[in-house]
């Protein structure tokens, strides 16, 4: 039953993923594609999971890119700030893990235990999940606000405007993007362009 379920999950994105185009992705508006991924702990994480919460901040990241290692502590930080107000960080690694080892689930489980991750770190083995947001670099942070109808999204891009030193950064667009969202203002700067590793797509 549960494998019918995801083959179904599976299939339902895809469609979602040819309707929209392979690479045309979410967009502030659209409403969030749902997903069912392992996480570091050996458990299965839904975005349905979250549906009692105000969001989610999504993380596309992975174990050895320069910039996503730069952002760990950022991101980690993000989580301890937002999650106790009803906004968690969820981080997804969707790299090719043949052609790269080092981006391999059991290295997940390391990076995650070594860095003590305080939030879920699942894996996108299949890509569907990155193809179907959009997400074209490591990290890219989706912002999900809950509705009616689901998870919305508020804004896609960076995380903040200095990938190179956090004690440099003037404008943290995720941040004022949730404090838009929490004051139920729409968010004034959606998009901004992801800096970092182009996700290592299958061949």
């Amino acid at each position: 039953m549960k494998k019918l379920i995801f083959l179904l999950l599976s299939f339902a994105i895809s469609l979602a993923v040819n309707a929209q185009g392979a690479t045309a992705g979410l967009k502030a508006g659209d409403t969030a594609i749902p997903f069912k991924l392992k996480n570091v702990d050996g458990n299965v994480v839904s975005l349905n999971d979250y549906a009692n919460l105000r969001g989610v901040i999504l993380v596309f990241t992975c174990n050895n890119c320069p910039f996503s290692l730069a952002y760990e502590d950022r991101i980690i930080a993000l989580n301890k700030k937002y999650d106790i107000m009803g906004f968690p960080v969820i981080a997804i690694n969707s790299s090719d893990s043949v052609a790269y080892p080092d981006e391999s689930y059991s290295k997940m489980v390391i990076r995650a235990s070594d860095k003590n991750f305080n939030f879920p770190y699942l894996l996108d083995d299949s890509q569907i999940i990155a193809k179907a947001y959009g997400a074209v670099r490591t990290p890219h942070v989706f912002l999900l606000q809950h509705s009616d109808i689901g998870f919305a999204v508020r804004y896609d891009g960076a995380i903040d405007d200095n990938s190179d030193d956090a004690d440099a950064v003037k404008i943290k667009y995720v941040e004022n993007a949730i404090t838009e969202v929490m004051r139920g203002k729409l968010v004034s700067q959606p998009f901004t362009k992801a800096i970092g590793c182009t996700i290592k797509w299958k061949k």
